[in-house]
């Protein structure tokens, strides 16, 4: 191997994440033709316009149905769904403006605080549960709802998913995984409610979200760097 400062110049620039190795051929917001930029562009912020929608619905109803029984898991889903809102209201602010692309890296750092605040708060909540901070009674708003955002958000995530892969919109596909992300908090919250009211299975749902914090820590992470898969 040449050991000349060009070489180790590269050999420093070259990223291992396979992401990266996917980029290259990935196409990108200058090289796709205008009418079809500008049509993934309105169809993101259409579909980031739905899912904030959604999610303010969701977490109004989360939260109210978790103060009526007690649930610290459906409070916290509410809560999520908050977070949530803040992370899709950063790219339609992001697509907002004359150049989008100008915009996502601040886009991604609030997306990162996102997801970090997120696992924050399912961590702590769920050692407070499995400490028995109380227990929750049963929720039929509550399975309703996580019943529906189980269907919802996988198809909201998907569509801006492909949308921003096919742009080459790091922020838009960052948004997607944190839509993704409610989807599995969703199962969790699902499970938990159903343990809960069947079983009597409190620890159910804090021991899966423990699992759930690691994953947002991470996706949180790679949108901090940049390192989103385009």
């Amino acid at each position: 191997m040449s050991d000349d400062p060009a070489s180790r110049r590269a050999s420093k620039d070259t990223c291992a994440d396979p992401c990266c190795a996917d980029r290259s051929r990935a196409p990108s917001a200058t090289t796709i033709a205008e009418p079809r930029r500008l049509s993934l562009q309105r169809r993101i912020r259409w579909l980031v316009a739905a899912t904030i929608t959604y999610n303010v619905i969701e977490a109004v109803v989360a939260i109210a149905a978790g103060a009526a029984a007690s649930s610290t898991a459906l409070i916290g889903f509410g809560l999520d769904s908050v977070i949530e809102v803040a992370s899709a209201a950063a790219v339609a602010w992001q697509f907002s403006g004359t150049d989008p692309e100008a915009r996502e890296r601040t886009a991604l750092k609030v997306i990162a605080v996102s997801f970090f605040a997120l696992a924050a708060y399912v961590a702590v909540e769920s050692v407070r549960s499995l400490l028995g901070a109380g227990s929750a009674e049963h929720s039929t708003a509550g399975i309703v709802v996580a019943s529906l955002s189980l269907v919802i958000m996988p198809l909201l995530s998907t569509a801006q998913r492909r949308a921003g892969r096919e742009l080459g919109s790091a922020s838009a596909v960052a948004d997607s995984k944190q839509t993704l992300l409610c989807t599995y908090l969703s199962g969790v919250l699902l499970l938990g409610l159903v343990l809960n009211s069947l079983l009597g299975w409190s620890w159910a749902d804090p021991v899966v979200a423990l699992i759930i914090a690691a994953v947002a820590v991470n996706e949180g992470r790679q949108a901090w760097r940049g390192q989103r898969c385009c």
